[in-house]
């Protein structure tokens, strides 16, 4: 059962090790970015993530409610 363990764990390192070669060995390693606002051709489409939609809808102001809260009307 150890031997199992031990095993295990020496493999799931070999796997970490060769999936980031390029951001250890590298002098300006980074994983790469998968994200949707990384990928120019879904800017040039218009196309963002749904958190930055989230937080652009969540930030907008509507101004019909920021007069009523103001006392100049």
């Amino acid at each position: 059962m150890l031997k199992t363990i031990i095993i295990s764990f020496v493999l799931l390192a070999v796997a970490i090790m060769l999936m980031g070669v390029r951001v250890f060995f590298t002098k300006k390693g980074t994983f790469p970015n998968t994200h949707i606002s990384g990928s120019q051709a879904m800017k040039d489409r218009g196309i963002s993530c749904a958190t930055s939609q989230e937080r652009h809808t969540h930030n907008h102001v509507n101004p019909l409610q920021e007069m009523l809260k103001s006392d100049n009307f």
